[in-house]
C-alpha cells in the first residue's frame, strides 16, 4: 500500500466536517464525551502517517493535531525511523517507507537530488550538500517541508572527497554540522590533507577546527557524530597491499581536539572490508561493512554489522545469503543508514531495501517500493530519517 503525504496537505488540504450529532441525536460521535486533553493523549500515540489521516476526520481533530502543543508531544514519542529512497533522474520526488504501517509516502523536496549530493540526518532534520558546487547547502525537515539554506565558509572549495555529518540536540533543537574535506598533496600522492569544518546553528558561524596531513591514508565520504565525537572513515592509499583497507579516526567536538594527531586515534577495521557505512544508534557508533573474498578483496560476498565499544568492534548482525541476493558483487554496492534500533541497507543498482532490527536481531526485506528500475545504469540511493512534526531548521 502506498500513500501520498506532505505537511502542506496535513495543514491545509483537508475536507473537514463538524463533529456533530446526526439524525436528531440518534447517532453520536464516539469521541463526543472525551475532552480535548484526553483525545490529544490518545492521538499522540498514533503513527505519523495516521496522524496526518486523523487531521481530515473533522475540524476538532484537525485543531488538536495541528496545535503546537500536540506537535511537541508527538515529537517526544519514540517512533521507528523512516527510510527515504530516491533515484538519480531529474525529479524532486522520492518515497519514504514507514515501518510502523508498512506504507510508502511520496515526498517532494525543494531541489533535485543527484549522486553528487551528500546527505546526513539527525533527529528529524536532514542536511543536503551538493559536492560539485558547494553553493547548494540546505538543512530541511522533509516532513514539514521547511528548509533553510546554509552559507558555506569562504574558500572551502571543492575537494576530491568530502564527508558530511549533522547532530541535532533533542532538547534545544540546535544542531552542529561537520564537513571533512580530503585533498591530495600534489608533491606526494600518498599524502592527503584532511580538514574539519564545524558549523554551529546557535552562532550561525563556521570554524575550521583542524587541518592535518595523513600519510598512507585518505578521507572519504563517510562520517558521523555520536555523543559529541566525530567519527571519520579513512581509506588506505596502498590499494595493493595486504592488511587493513579501512580505518576509523575520531575528533572530540566538545573540546575541539583529537588529543594529539588525528592518526593517533586510528581504530582498525574489524576485518578486511570492501566498504563501510557509519551510523548513530542511540549515540553508539555502528558500522555496516561489506565482506570481501579472501583472495579477491574487491568482490563482496556478504554484509555484517558491528557496534564500537571503546576501541573494540562487536558483531551485532550478519545478513544471510537469502537477504544478500540481488545486491551485486562489486565492492561498493549499497547505501546504509539507521536510527534508534533500525538499520536500513539499500542496493545502489535497484530499489531493494532490507531492514535489520537491532533489538530483535531480525532481518526483513521491504516490499512494494514505488520506485522502478527503468534502464540498466539507473542508480538508487537513500537515507534514514526520524519523522518529526515540531522541529524546524
Amino acid at each position: 500500500m502506498r500513500g501520498k503525504m506532505s505537511h502542506a496537505n496535513y495543514c491545509h488540504n483537508y475536507q473537514a466536517s463538524e463533529c456533530r450529532e446526526e439524525n436528531k441525536g440518534e447517532t453520536v460521535s464516539a469521541d463526543s464525551n472525551l475532552s480535548n486533553d484526553v483525545l490529544e493523549k490518545i492521538l499522540v500515540y498514533l503513527p505519523i502517517g495516521s496522524i496526518f489521516s486523523s487531521s481530515s476526520v473533522c475540524k476538532r481533530w484537525h485543531g488538536i493535531v495541528s496545535s503546537e502543543r500536540f506537535l511537541q508531544y508527538s515529537d517526544a514519542q519514540s517512533r521507528k525511523p523512516w527510510y527515504f529512497m530516491f533515484t538519480s533522474k531529474d525529479e524532486q520526488v522520492g518515497y519514504a517507507y514507514d515501518p510502523s504501517l508498512g506504507n510508502w509516502y511520496g515526498i517532494e523536496l525543494p531541489f533535485i537530488l543527484t549522486p553528487n549530493w551528500f546527505i546526513a540526518s539527525s533527529h528529524g532534520l536532514v542536511c543536503f550538500r551538493d559536492n560539485n558546487s558547494g553553493s547548494d547547502f540546505h538543512v530541511c525537515n522533509p516532513i514539514k517541508k521547511q528548509c533553510k539554506k546554509i552559507v558555506e565558509p569562504p574558500g572551502l572549495g571543492i575537494s576530491e572527497y568530502g564527508a558530511l555529518a549533522i547532530s541535532v540536540s533533542s532538547e534545544s533543537h540546535g544542531y552542529t554540522i561537520s564537513i571533512v574535506k580530503s585533498k591530495k598533496v600534489l608533491e606526494n600522492p600518498s599524502q592527503w590533507d584532511i580538514s574539519i569544518h564545524i558549523y554551529d546553528s546557535k552562532t550561525v558561524m563556521w570554524v575550521t577546527s583542524l587541518s592535518e596531513v595523513l600519510i598512507g591514508w585518505r578521507g572519504g565520504n563517510e562520517s558521523v557524530i555520536c555523543d559529541s565525537v566525530l567519527y571519520i572513515l579513512i581509506y588506505s592509499t596502498d590499494i595493493g597491499a595486504r592488511g587493513n583497507r579501512h580505518g576509523l579516526i575520531t575528533y572530540n567536538l566538545s573540546s575541539r581536539s583529537s588529543n594529539g594527531l588525528l592518526i593517533d586515534t586510528l581504530i582498525p577495521e574489524p576485518i578486511s572490508l570492501t566498504c563501510g557505512r557509519l551510523t548513530n544508534l542511540k549515540e553508539k557508533l555502528v558500522m555496516v561493512g561489506g565482506i570481501g573474498k579472501p583472495d579477491k578483496p574487491g568482490i563482496i560476498t556478504g554484509v555484517r554489522i558491528w557496534v564500537l565499544n571503546g576501541k573494540d568492534w562487536q558483531v551485532a548482525g550478519r545478513m544471510s545469503h537469502d537477504f544478500f541476493q540481488g545486491f551485486g558483487e562489486l565492492d561498493d554496492v549499497f547505501a546504509s543508514s539507521g536510527m534508534v534500533d533500525h538499520i536500513y541497507i539499500q542496493s545502489y543498482g535497484k530499489p531493494l531495501l532490507v531492514v535489520f532490527d537491532m533489538n530483535q536481531k531480525k532481518w526483513k526485506r521491504v516490499a512494494n517500493c514505488p520506485l522502478k528500475k527503468r534502464y540498466q545504469l539507473q542508480l538508487f540511493s537513500g537515507f534514514c530519517l526520524e519523522p518529526k512534526l515540531a522541529i524546524a531548521p
